[in-house]
């Protein structure tokens, strides 16, 4: 069984992983990135916001971030992490799904979220494709279209109203959800057509969207359909340390609470990206990994001077 011994396991290799692991490795930190292969932008063509790589593939941007971390010594590994174990006195062990480990004095999470989708027959497959979740990072692709904001929830009137901004032809799918005097006011006030019927299925026409079925056999004619899905925090693995995910506080999903730094509430586990922020685009995602990222080299350098004074002030007892 493989085993490996450095300052830093970060485990997920997306924006904001890669950030961190930068930031560690250009601090002569010796760091291993365990990535599974499977972000939340893998159906997205390309990465939206993001100040001098407006549209570039998100794999792309992964390859060159691993380049970069490579090139400061930082090593990656294809691999997924099954649990964690072990605490800041001792050391982190991370436990991959080959056998192998890592031991590491510090952890640092990055491994977002998962989208859950309504249960609504061919969302699944046109997600990240016609069914859409953001409008900043999928919004101008659609403008002028004909939308669909297929509801699940309270959020997705405000999701509504930021679609409005992007095209004159907005329809409102209410589903099983409540929708008060305000939010309808709003809406007719903002020519945002209203559907009361529960959607059944989305109709397709050459693998891309071309309308929205009914329960009563209805077809509305729609070129993209946004959704507010439930998204989860994937820290499952965590547990072993006592990180665990906690209701988000808007009830969208669950998320790791930390503070402005991505300290987690564990000692020595640190947490950037979707699976604190829920919200975060790329952009943000990497800060939050760079941010992170030196706070954990600041941790690691405030014990390291703390074990050399204590060295220096025994051997000036033994002489």
């Amino acid at each position: 069984m493989q085993s490996d011994d450095v300052d830093v396991v970060v485990i997920g290799g997306g924006a904001a992983g890669l950030n961190a692991a930068l930031m560690l490795a250009r601090s002569r930190r010796s760091v291993i990135v365990v990535d599974a292969g499977d972000p939340r932008n893998a159906p997205a063509d390309a990465v939206h916001g993001l100040l001098g790589r407006e549209g570039v593939p998100p794999r792309e941007l992964v390859a060159q971030g691993r380049r970069e971390v490579s090139g400061y010594g930082g090593r990656i590994v294809d691999g997924r992490v099954a649990a964690l174990s072990g605490d800041v006195a001792s050391g982190f062990r991370a436990h991959l799904e080959d056998g192998s480990t890592v031991d590491a004095r510090r952890v640092l999470i990055a491994t977002g979220l998962t989208d859950v989708l309504p249960p609504v027959p061919g969302m699944d497959a046109l997600w990240g494709i016609d069914v859409l979740h953001c409008p900043y990072c999928h919004g101008w692709e659609v403008r002028d279209k004909a939308i669909g904001i297929v509801a699940s929830g309270p959020a997705s009137v405000h999701h509504a109203l930021l679609f409005r901004q992007l095209s004159d032809d907005v329809v409102y799918f209410v589903q099983d959800t409540a929708l008060d005097a305000e939010a309808r006011e709003q809406f007719a006030a903002r020519d945002i057509g209203v559907v009361e019927g529960a959607v059944h299925a989305l109709e397709t026409t050459g693998g891309r969207l071309s309308g929205v079925r009914l329960d009563d056999g209805t077809v509305i004619a729609r070129d993209a359909v946004a959704v507010a899905p439930r998204m989860e925090a994937r820290v499952e693995f965590a547990a072993g340390i006592g990180l665990t995910a906690t209701d988000h506080p808007m009830g969208v999903g669950t998320h790791v609470a930390v503070t402005q730094t991505g300290a987690t509430d564990v000692p020595g586990v640190w947490v950037a990206g979707n699976a604190g922020d829920l919200m975060a685009q790329v952009g943000a995602s990497a800060a939050q990994g760079a941010l992170a990222g030196a706070h954990v080299n600041a941790d690691l350098v405030a014990e390291d001077t703390a074990s050399a004074v204590a060295a220096r002030r025994q051997d000036a007892v033994v002489s």
